[in-house]
């Protein structure tokens, strides 16, 4: 084996730079492709986030303003004389047992939104750390 070794020609140092130049720009290229898709899947995550967290606004505005709707209708029935209201649950009740519901899911919905957005990671933590350091060894090999 050793024979084999000894036998091959020898490379011109060209060609064993120019080698080195071409791996050093597959390592880049593939670098910047990789800190792309980390990218694009923190946007996605992002996006994700955004929308549930958005969703949990928008249910929790609809609860509150069904218990403001509580509000006037307790105003109402406190306010109205003995007997008037058939009904066996009140229309106050109804409207606060919707809000109530209506506003803990848009709580736990929009908490559930805001924590996606906070696990999702800063872009280009470990591959910009990556390309750095590749970019420094280039500039100044030792």
């Amino acid at each position: 084996m050793a024979t084999e070794v000894q036998n091959r020609p020898e490379q011109s140092l060209s060609s064993l730079v120019g080698g080195i130049v071409s791996d050093v720009q597959d390592l880049v290229k593939q670098q910047l492709q990789l800190t792309r898709k980390e990218i694009e899947e923190d946007i996605r995550k992002a996006g994700e986030g955004a929308a549930l967290f958005g969703t949990g606004l928008g249910v929790l505005f609809l609860g509150a303003l069904e218990l403001c709707l509580t509000l006037a209708h307790l105003l109402h029935w406190s306010t109205a004389p003995a007997g008037t209201d058939p009904a066996s649950f009140p229309l106050w009740a109804c409207h606060g047992v919707v809000g109530g519901i209506l506003f803990i899911f848009g709580w736990s919905v929009a908490c559930a939104g805001k924590a996606r957005l906070r696990a999702v990671s800063p872009p280009l933590d470990q591959s910009a750390q990556a390309l750095k350091e590749n970019v420094q060894w280039m500039s100044n090999p030792k």
